[in-house]
């Protein structure tokens, strides 16, 4: 345990995302459609770009989002781009991710990694740190950020939508069955029987005035990425693609 220091390790920013904590995410921003620029070679000043494209007649765009995952601010900057095309947000559970894309039920998805690959493209956002998720009274508590090493002796509650998979060395096997939902394991952990290991994001969604977290700085992080059906790449998800990757409204692809 690391008593006295700061409580938890912030997933690291940058890259390809928005709007949510990780490594390579990117800000959606933009100049404003047809706004005028100044060419700093020549002093002139020219047109920014050609116009978007019109897709109205495409419809609406379908989304979806694993447990956890922030697509708001993208879904902001569409709203502003493409009011005449709505967001369907479907929420994704994390065995159904796959089956989601390939059967056409949504464009593209947030997805928490691993992800089955074939007939994908993938592009990673960001990584989120693994928390221990314990009752407010907890030992654990007593430091702000925990190490793998500090859960040895803990029981360790396995969740059937768990996308870790983290082995804790010494770690006490719970004498019942694996727990339906992380929702379920969290307010299991409240009792003060076990601990669950998840996501932060997953943490803060299923927050109970019981229950706290503390960041394990030495586990494995999650991945959140956008995914598409390779061969379905539509010119409705190139431009939430260019939204996600920062593009201004009036970029070329």
């Amino acid at each position: 345990m690391t008593p006295g220091r700061s409580s938890g390790r912030p997933a690291r920013s940058g890259g390809r995302g928005g709007g949510a904590p990780g490594r390579r995410g990117a800000a959606a921003s933009g100049q404003r459609p047809g706004a005028r620029r100044t060419d700093r070679a020549s002093g002139t000043r020219r047109e920014s770009d050609a116009a978007a494209p019109d897709l109205s007649g495409l419809g609406a765009f379908r989304l979806g989002a694993a447990p956890g995952a922030t697509p708001g601010k993208w879904i902001d900057v569409w709203k502003q781009r493409m009011p005449a095309n709505p967001v369907d947000l479907v929420t994704l559970e994390f065995d159904d991710q796959a089956a989601a894309l390939a059967s056409g039920e949504v464009d593209a998805a947030l997805v928490r990694m691993p992800i089955e690959r074939a007939g994908l493209s993938i592009i990673p956002l960001y990584d989120e740190i693994t928390v221990a998720v314990c009752s407010a009274d907890s030992s654990l508590t007593v430091a702000d950020e925990l190490t793998l090493a500090d859960l040895a002796g803990e029981v360790v509650l396995a969740t059937g939508d768990d996308a870790l998979g983290i082995e804790v060395p010494g770690a006490i096997a719970p004498a019942f069955s694996a727990i339906a939902t992380t929702g379920d394991a969290v307010a299991t952990a409240a009792t003060g029987v076990g601990i669950v290991l998840v996501p932060m994001s997953l943490a803060r969604l299923h927050h109970r005035k019981d229950t706290t977290y503390r960041p394990v700085v030495d586990a494995p992080t999650s991945t959140v990425a956008l995914a598409w059906p390779t061969e379905a790449t539509t010119p409705l998800v190139e431009t939430f693609i260019g939204i996600v990757r920062g593009r201004t409204a009036n970029s070329s692809r």
